[in-house]
């Protein structure tokens, strides 16, 4: 996960955040910069394309690289998406 620098997740349940960064040895501050998405409400749809955007601008100011992007939604589905911007 080092590799990929930007962490993006959209999940009611502080818990899943805090199992997903010890398991995957990821420090909590590395994530969501901008706030997490559930402000913006919790409907997996226009929520998932908002933070792909989000990521996609998020991405081009660090001048390009790996984004990660998880949520879930109801506690019974789930969505991941990962994302490389390359800057030319």
């Amino acid at each position: 996960m080092q590799d990929c620098p930007l962490k993006i997740t959209h999940t009611p349940f502080a818990v899943n955040d805090i199992y997903f960064c010890k398991e995957m040895d990821i420090d909590w501050k590395e994530m969501n910069n901008y706030g997490c998405s559930l402000i913006y409400g919790h409907p997996q749809g226009p929520t998932g394309a908002r933070l792909i955007i989000e990521t996609i601008e998020e991405l081009v100011i660090k001048d390009g690289g790996f984004g990660l992007i998880d949520g879930c939604a109801a506690g019974d589905t789930a969505a991941a998406i990962a994302l490389k911007v390359t800057i030319n």
